[in-house]
């Protein structure tokens, strides 16, 4: 369900569909590691292959950082390939080195291929294609010029980028911003003022924009702050952008749009693991988790629900204890879902869902508070999913919250409400790589051995 190379784990992301349908995945990819130095270890793209958007089977390094003295010398980071004739042109963030006070310096490259599979790539020249224009953006200390995105610019015939960058005239704090810059030929660009400053973003990283049905757009960008992604929409490229708030929870990161094989449009980002597999353990990058179903209406905020496709990869009905699984609950007041225990024969929860119709928790070992999230409106059913160590949740079918927990043995689900408890009846889920031991394999739960020892 989830992805990540032997070894490694995933960051940022992009991914490519060829003409017989088959998926690649372009990845930032480091060591996993506690001390995580992006400068030093993202300085490569790996690559993956799926038919389904589910089942990744790794292919290697197909990009990595450019030559000593060049731009992208020090790390080659966020990338964006687009169709180009018959093959493909990538823009890509790169880093030359350090600012005095040790901040990156960033700009954009390009780079071209012959094929459409995500390899081949030889780059344009020794420079970068666009950089940050200090009337608008900072250049220096605190600067941000990185995740190009392009697309087709619906005013004329050339192309239009959307660039993370900072507001020069607003606090470092709050000068998060969406830059844009147009071109004729994808080579000479034309730096614009700010697409979308809110104000009140640190970061607002991995811009992507999608064309809707209608000829509108919209505009996903991952938050730093909250460590999730918003949504706008606008008529045209050129705005007015309209800000729609929350799309993907805390802790999913990184969205990219695709088509899926059964043509719906569907998400996909990144998701974090934790140090040493604990819930102690600080955050880390993670690997890639499974699409999402986007919905978008005129009338009303993009969500995302739960993806049919995945339906495939679950099993029969079972009240057995499962460690991936999938279960549909129905909410009468406030209830209490348990997932796991602390010990193999009952104990106290290790991982519990909780709901009162408006507010949704997760709490771990001993009541800790592991997620939690107010509903826009309440919600009848809650459906879970759990692989392992990673938790969703969503309201009514819409994705509301996500967590991480490492504790407990996998039991039989539980609901407790009224002073009443039951048995859940969950689906188990078929993983794509049960056996595969390496960074992106799931975490199996203490074993009996370790409840003894």
């Amino acid at each position: 369900m989830r992805y990540a190379p032997p070894g490694l784990c995933v960051n940022d992301f992009a991914l490519l569909r060829d003409d017989d349908g088959t998926y690649a995945v372009l990845h930032l990819q480091g060591p996993w590691t506690a001390e995580f130095d992006h400068l030093r270890m993202e300085t490569s793209y790996g690559r993956a292959t799926s038919t389904d958007l589910v089942s990744w089977q790794p292919r290697g390094t197909a990009f990595g950082n450019g030559l000593p003295g060049r731009f992208d010398q020090q790390a080659v980071w966020t990338m964006h390939p687009v169709r180009h004739g018959d093959g493909m042109a990538m823009f890509y963030t790169g880093v030359l080195g350090l600012t005095p006070e040790g901040w990156p310096l960033q700009s954009v490259g390009l780079a071209y291929s012959d094929r459409t599979d995500g390899t081949g790539w030889r780059r344009h020249g020794t420079r970068p294609v666009v950089e940050a224009d200090a009337r608008w953006y900072r250049t220096g200390e605190r600067m941000g010029w990185r995740d190009p995105f392009v697309v087709r610019d619906d005013e004329s015939e050339g192309w239009v980028m959307v660039v993370c960058a900072a507001d020069a005239a607003l606090p470092v704090e709050a000068g998060g911003c969406v830059a844009w810059a147009t071109s004729d030929d994808l080579e000479h660009w034309t730096v614009q003022p700010p697409l979308i400053s809110p104000g009140d973003i640190d970061e607002l990283e991995c811009p992507v924009l999608e064309r809707l049905d209608d000829g509108s757009w919209l505009l996903l960008g991952a938050i730093g702050s909250t460590r999730g992604f918003e949504a706008w929409t606008a008529p045209r490229l050129r705005g007015p952008w309209t800000r729609r708030g929350p799309l993907g929870p805390t802790g999913s990161y990184a969205p990219r749009v695709v088509p899926a094989p059964d043509g719906s449009r569907v998400v996909l980002h990144t998701t974090p693991r934790r140090v040493n597999l604990t819930d102690s353990g600080e955050r880390c990058r993670g690997m890639l988790a499974q699409p999402k179903l986007l919905v978008t209406s005129p009338d009303e905020a993009p969500r995302l629900e739960w993806w049919p496709g995945l339906d495939a990869w679950l099993g029969e009905e079972t009240e057995q204890a499962a460690l991936h699984a999938v279960g549909d609950v129905a909410l009468t007041g406030r209830v209490e879902i348990t997932l796991r225990t602390d010990t193999l024969d009952g104990g106290g929860p290790a991982l519990l869902v909780g709901c009162d119709g408006k507010s949704l928790w997760i709490t771990g070992p001993h009541g800790s508070r592991l997620g939690e999230t107010v509903l826009t409106e309440p919600a009848a059913a809650l459906r879970i999913l759990t692989i392992g160590e990673y938790v969703e949740v969503y309201a009514d079918g819409v994705f509301v919250l996500t967590t991480l927990c490492y504790s407990g043995h996998a039991v039989p689900w539980t609901v407790t409400s009224k002073g009443r408890t039951h048995t859940v009846p969950v689906r188990p889920v078929r993983l794509p790589d049960p056996d595969r031991d390496d960074a992106s394999a799931i975490w199996p739960g203490p074993s009996p051995a370790d409840s003894q020892g």
